[in-house]
């Protein structure tokens, strides 16, 4: 198994091929394009309540969660100085982040909840997990207890990551 380093350097080495690259670029650490990443995070949140409140389109509302906590990844990655096309190397730096030292509100296992699919997909209640089983599961809506849940999860990272960014 390739070591995290190394995996990271990978993704580097992917940044640099053409200027559609599928991994990391290094750029200058970037306050403002990490506020507008938490700015459509929150967007994303809204969102998903806006799902959910419709009836009709409640099932947009776990995608919607995914990619809210997913750009306040994106926030924390422009305030270390990384652009990232590629979820999995997105949260390499996160994870290398967290083991460094650098990240002081953030835990692994809060990162697992949108970084670690589960084998089994129907007994997670990871946001990742509810993503992947209703984007490309036939459901068509989400029950009250599970989107509540959802919105607790989402709305409690979203704040853990807005107080990484601005500390």
């Amino acid at each position: 198994m390739l070591t995290l380093n190394k995996q990271i350097d990978d993704c580097i080495k992917s940044g640099k091929k053409g200027s559609r690259h599928k991994g990391l670029r290094k750029i200058e650490p970037d306050m403002m394009l990490a506020r507008a990443h938490l700015e459509k995070a929150q967007h994303n949140r809204d969102a998903m309540v806006f799902f959910y409140q419709s009836k009709k389109y409640s099932d947009w509302s776990a995608s919607a969660a995914f990619y809210c906590v997913y750009h306040c990844c994106l926030a924390i990655l422009a305030k270390y100085g990384y652009e990232s096309r590629s979820q999995n190397c997105t949260f390499l730096i996160i994870e290398n982040l967290i083991l460094g030292g650098k990240l002081k509100n953030i835990t692994l296992s809060e990162l697992k909840e949108i970084k670690d699919p589960e084998e089994s997909l129907e007994s997670s209640d990871k946001i990742v997990d509810i993503r992947e089983n209703i984007q490309y599961g036939v459901r068509i809506s989400l029950q009250d207890k599970e989107f509540n849940d959802l919105l607790l999860r989402t709305n409690k990272l979203l704040d853990k990551f807005r107080l990484e960014i601005e500390s």
